[in-house]
């Protein structure tokens, strides 16, 4: 099997270079890893639309429950992608999420990443 191995390795180093310029490679790993998680990308894309959600319009949104809202929210939060704002609708406790600048930015880096790989797939 070695063998093989090396001869493998002797043809890749004598084919010709392509010529022309060379496209970049894109890969999933150079996603960011932050937004890509399913939760958070939703918490994202959906503050992306709306001018700022309360916690309990991303729980039902998203679907999902308060603990996992609550750990991907502080995930955007220690990011600087999201803030959030505690306040009282008469004694009962509301919390409302807006996306900062940077995390827009976030957003519409991985958005153009995404279409990169698509377009990369749908040439092969």
């Amino acid at each position: 099997m070695a063998r093989t191995g090396a001869a493998r390795e002797r043809r890749r180093e004598s084919a010709p270079a392509a010529e022309g310029p060379v496209e970049p490679k894109v890969g999933a790993t150079d996603l960011d890893r932050l937004i890509h998680e399913r939760i958070r990308l939703g918490i994202v894309s959906a503050l992306a639309v709306n001018d700022s959600l309360s916690f309990n319009e991303l729980k039902a949104l998203l679907k999902t429950t308060d603990g996992n809202l609550s750990v991907h929210a502080r995930r955007l939060e220690e990011a600087e992608y999201i803030v959030c704002r505690k306040s009282f609708d008469g004694r009962v406790p509301r919390t409302d999420y807006r996306l900062t600048a940077s995390g827009r930015r976030a957003l519409e880096r991985y958005l153009d990443h995404m279409a990169a790989l698509i377009k990369a797939m749908r040439s092969r």
